[in-house]
């Protein structure tokens, strides 16, 4: 399991909720996971792939729209 983290840890080390990964998940603008019995996993190369991607964007001056943020 050395290439996967929980959601507990993964809200943790991006200083955000578990409640705001769930709302990513929803909205499909986060990290992909996946569900293992009650637990949810990210890949952490997906994360990593995942920040890469947002670095980029914002980088190239395109800003994102959050789901439910100020616009």
């Amino acid at each position: 399991m050395s290439g996967w983290i929980s959601r507990p840890d993964l809200a943790q080390q991006l200083g955000v909720s578990e409640d705001t990964l769930r709302r990513w998940n929803a909205a499909r603008s986060g990290p992909p996971c996946i569900r293992a019995g009650r637990k949810i996993y990210y890949r952490r190369s997906a994360v990593q792939d995942w920040l890469d991607d947002l670095e980029r964007l914002d980088q190239a001056g395109t800003r994102r729209r959050r789901a439910g943020g100020r616009k």
